[in-house]
């Protein structure tokens, strides 16, 4: 029989945005990319044993900002 578990999973990620500011590339970096989907099919599910129940947003914060130069190659 299945077990239900609780996961604590973090996540960085390296974003770049053009924005008048710092603040506004921070507040707008967080608000849209704030939520989380489910990525896995009902065939990994099943091949893979697993079903995720609810994921829900717990830390959502940016933490470093710098002006990137313009003359820097883009990723």
């Amino acid at each position: 029989m299945a077990k239900r578990y609780e996961v604590f999973l973090t996540r960085n990620y390296v974003v770049h945005i053009k924005a008048e500011s710092k603040e506004e590339a921070c507040s707008n970096v967080e608000f849209y990319l704030g939520d989380c989907e489910d990525l896995s099919n009902e065939f990994e599910q099943a091949n893979d044993h697993f079903q995720i129940e609810k994921i829900k947003p717990a830390i959502n914060e940016a933490f470093w900002v710098e002006e990137i130069p313009e003359d820097i190659n883009k990723d």
